[in-house]
């Protein structure tokens, strides 16, 4: 990369970085107005839950009409809050991934000037392997973005348009059935439920709150308890070492990098049995995840196809940022051990409440 190439990519950097920024700015707003409207919309989804419970108390006197628009107005709510509060999960994600970038961006454009350019070609042009660093993690971001935009549509999205279906059913049967809309409309209360777990557990995928109230171990405790619950039976944690909390972005990236792992093994690798350990030791971290299943085709440098099909590099990368170092072992058939270490640093307090 020439010094007119490299100098011409940190100015883009700059420009991006100024739009970035105007984009977390209107982001932020959004969030606020998104925020009111939830509380509004949770207060008068309480409102007409309770409402709702009276009628079914006197579900025999109550006028057919009566039950007809209590329910027809607790299901538009209830669809109004889950889209609300899916697009204050989704604003939220996409500010944090806006601030990662904006803060990738200010690195290239602030810090890596002319002068660092001339320096680069002389140390043998070091800069291209930082700007594949940029992008790698860009991708790698992208990528996540895509696979829970998946999980959305496949699983909250489908089974609320189910929902909607069920509800159409009983609107129907009112007026000619009442027993039946009765035994109806308690099926749909119980696949409400199902598919509040199934949006809780998405939610949890997203950024889950125990991570920034109670910290990593609680929060990979609940997390393997969360899949086992959830039928995958081949999970096992193990612990060991002094539990404490750590800097939150440490905290942060090993829950992250644990997560993909097990995705890795679940989704790509068709593992039946997953072996996580985490050692939290005095100066550092360890954790080790382990699976049974296809394996793949990997080496040192992680240039076959399989390493770049699973973003094995940007993990690394992330990973290295926090001078630590992780190490993948696999083959075709034998599974896949990752091993990865961080410094643990000082013994960080629990924010405050």
């Amino acid at each position: 990369m020439t010094e007119n190439d490299w100098q011409q990519f940190v100015e883009t950097s700059q420009r991006e970085y100024e739009r970035t920024q105007e984009q977390l700015k209107e982001i932020d707003m959004l969030i606020q107005q998104t925020s009111s409207e939830v509380d509004r919309l949770v207060k008068q989804n309480a409102r007409a839950a309770a409402q709702m419970r009276q009628i079914e108390s006197q579900f025999e006197t109550v006028p057919r009409d009566d039950i007809k628009a209590t329910f027809n107005s607790l299901l538009e709510n209830q669809q109004r809050l889950f889209t609300m509060r899916g697009q204050l999960e989704k604003l939220q994600s996409d500010q944090r991934y806006l601030t990662q970038l904006a803060e990738i961006l200010q690195l290239v454009s602030q810090n890596l000037g002319p002068q660092d350019v001339s320096l680069q070609e002389e140390e043998g042009e070091t800069a291209a392997p930082q700007q594949m660093m940029v992008v790698n993690i860009i991708e790698a971001q992208e990528r996540e973005r895509l696979r829970l935009s998946r999980q959305m549509h496949d699983g909250p999205a489908q089974a609320l348009t189910n929902l909607v279906l069920q509800a159409e059913i009983c609107e129907r049967l009112f007026d000619r059935d009442a027993d039946r809309a009765r035994v109806e409309l308690g099926e749909l209360k119980s696949n409400v439920i199902s598919t509040f777990q199934k949006v809780k557990g998405f939610i949890f995928d997203l950024r889950p709150m125990m991570l920034d109230d109670l910290g990593l171990v609680p929060t990979m405790k609940r997390y393997a308890d969360g899949l086992s619950e959830s039928g995958y039976a081949g999970i096992a944690l193990s612990i060991t070492g002094k539990e404490r909390r750590l800097a939150q972005h440490k905290e942060v990236t090993l829950f992250r990098v644990t997560q993909e792992l097990i995705h890795i093994g679940r989704e790509q690798s068709r593992a039946t049995n997953i072996k996580i350990a985490l050692d939290m030791g005095e100066t550092q971290v360890r954790v080790v995840v382990e699976d049974n299943g296809n394996g793949f085709e990997l080496d040192d440098d992680l240039t076959s196809a399989d390493a770049s099909r699973l973003g094995l590099v940007a993990l690394r990368e992330r990973i290295e940022m926090l001078d630590g170092t992780l190490n993948f072992d696999s083959s075709p058939g034998q599974g896949l051990r990752t091993t990865f270490l961080l410094p643990a640093g000082e013994e960080e307090a629990p924010p405050l409440l």
